[in-house]
């Protein structure tokens, strides 16, 4: 899938990636590619710029640590963080409802 498909949905996969867990950049990249099934395959230069972007708005902190040895950037939700990540999984139900009610198929022959 590509990131621009994703336009206006990365920040909500990004924070829901988050949920829970601190994680590096790479491995961010990773369990988006896994819990999509291999769907979303984001390269580093959508997902490092989007973690900054969360950054700056108060959604992620970001603190540096050594894994295996390397120093990397590790990513966490913040308060803000996870109330923007309610109310991103409130607006795609509401969403997702829309549509389907939208795409569902009607056996019942249209009124005029």
């Amino acid at each position: 899938m590509k990131a621009d498909a994703l336009r206006g949905h990365l920040d909500a996969l990004l924070l829901a990636t988050l949920d829970g867990k601190q994680l590096h950049g790479y491995a961010i990249i990773e369990a988006l590619q896994q819990r999509s099934g291999g769907a979303l395959d984001l390269p580093t230069g959508t997902v490092y710029p989007a973690l900054r972007r969360l950054e700056r708005a108060g959604y992620v902190q970001s603190a540096w640590s050594t894994v295996g040895g390397r120093q990397r950037r590790t990513y966490r939700l913040t308060h803000s963080g996870a109330e923007a990540l309610r109310a991103e999984r409130r607006a795609w139900r509401e969403f997702t409802s829309a549509i389907e009610g939208v795409l569902q198929s009607r056996t019942a022959p249209a009124q005029a």
